[in-house]
C-alpha cells in the first residue's frame, strides 16, 4: 500500500510536530547538498525552528549569497548601466590598491612619513629590520660558499705545487745519476775517417749465404 496523502497544516501535536521538523529538515539540507554537488549550483538554506534554533547550510557562505542575491534583485531593472558601474567600481578598487602599494613603497624608502603615527612606524620599521635580516643570512650564506670553494681550490693548488715540485727534483737528479755511471757503458766511438775497404756486406759473413767458400770459382787473371 501506497503513502497516503498528508494534509499540509499545523500539527497540532507538540512531539509529532517535533519529529517532522527534524525529519523535514534534514531532507531539505540533504537535497540543498545534493542540488549543489549535482548542478554546481550555489545554493544558501536557512531554518529557524519554532524555539528560534538556527539550521543553516550552504556551499559558499551564506552571507556571500545574500550579498550576491541583493546584488542580482537591484541589479536586474538596469543590466547594462549596473554592469558599467561595476567596472568602474572595480577599476577604483584596483586604483586605490596601486596608490597604497605606492605608499608603501616610498615609506619602507623612507619618504613620505609625516603622515604616519608612532605605532605605523614602529610597523615599518619591524619590516626593515625582518628584511635586512634575511638579507645578511642570504650574504652569509653566499660568503660561506665562497670561502668553502676558494679552501678546496687551495688544497687543490697546494697538491698541485707539491707535484711539481717533485717532478722538478727527479728531472734535477737524473744528470747526476748519468755522471756516477761507468764509463764504458756510456763510451763514445771516435769519429774516424770512414773507409769502404774496412768495411765487409753482412750478407757476405752470413752462413746461410748461397755462396760458401767451396763453392767460389776461382778468378783467373789474363
Amino acid at each position: 500500500m501506497g503513502r497516503g496523502k498528508i494534509e499540509i497544516k499545523r500539527i497540532e501535536n507538540t512531539t509529532n510536530r517535533q519529529v517532522t521538523f527534524c525529519k523535514r529538515r534534514n531532507g531539505l539540507l540533504k537535497k540543498a547538498y545534493e542540488l549543489s554537488v549535482l548542478c554546481e549550483a550555489e545554493v544558501a538554506l536557512i531554518v529557524f525552528s519554532s524555539r528560534g534554533r538556527l539550521y543553516e547550510y550552504s556551499n559558499n557562505s551564506v552571507k556571500k549569497t545574500i550579498e550576491r542575491y541583493k546584488k542580482a534583485s537591484t541589479d536586474s531593472p538596469n543590466s547594462g548601466s549596473v554592469s558599467e558601474a561595476n567596472v568602474q567600481q572595480e577599476a577604483s578598487k584596483l586604483r586605490n590598491q596601486i596608490a597604497s602599494l605606492q605608499n608603501h613603497n616610498r615609506n619602507l624608502l623612507g619618504e613620505s612619513l609625516s603622515n604616519l603615527n608612532i605605532r605605523e612606524l614602529k610597523q615599518i620599521e619591524k619590516k626593515i629590520e625582518g628584511g635586512i635580516s634575511k638579507i645578511r643570512a642570504k650574504k652569509n650564506e653566499l660568503l660561506f660558499a665562497e670561502i668553502e670553494y676558494m679552501q678546496k681550490r687551495e688544497i687543490d693548488l697546494q697538491t698541485d705545487n707539491k707535484y711539481l715540485r717533485a717532478m722538478i727534483a727527479a728531472n734535477e737528479r737524473a744528470p747526476e745519476h748519468m755522471n756516477l755511471m761507468p764509463a764504458n757503458e756510456y763510451h763514445v766511438m771516435s769519429s774516424a775517417p770512414f773507409d769502404s775497404r774496412n768495411f765487409m756486406p753482412a750478407n757476405l759473413l752470413d752462413h746461410n749465404n748461397n755462396y760458401c767458400r767451396s763453392d767460389q770459382t776461382t778468378l783467373q787473371l789474363g
